[in-house]
């Protein structure tokens, strides 16, 4: 499965936390993240990461490209929902593809769990 993890910057902490816990499972996927998050999850967890640009400089609609063209199966996005961001329009549009494009999606750290353990279950596909 290839997943993209994406946090925004009041969440990046709660991002390497969970890619800590779940490292066992990220790690028999192909992983894809904004530059920042990325950087960060690889230095914790040594997980083998391709990065995009920053969310801003264009990492959401770099990811969101590859929803479109069918290279991303997953996305867990945790997002700041009480600040707002310079780039909300990039950011609905990414939400708005994976709703285009059934990828799904998840917008917080209990949904994201839910879907790691289903993961490594054995509940939904790899």
């Amino acid at each position: 499965m290839r997943i993209a993890l994406i946090a925004h910057d009041k969440k990046k902490n709660q991002m390497i936390d969970f890619a800590v816990k779940y490292k066992d499972v990220l790690a028999k996927h192909d992983l894809y993240a904004t530059g920042t998050t990325g950087t960060l999850i690889m230095g914790e967890t040594g997980l083998n990461i391709t990065r995009m640009k920053s969310g801003p400089l264009g990492g959401d609609q770099q990811i969101g490209s590859m929803i479109a063209d069918g290279k991303i199966d997953l996305v867990i996005f945790l997002r700041d929902p009480l600040t707002a961001q310079p780039h909300e329009p990039d950011i609905s549009a990414l939400l708005r593809l994976c709703d285009v494009f059934s990828i799904p999606l998840a917008t917080n750290a209990a949904t994201a769990s839910i879907i790691m353990n289903a993961l490594r279950n054995g509940d939904i596909e790899g």
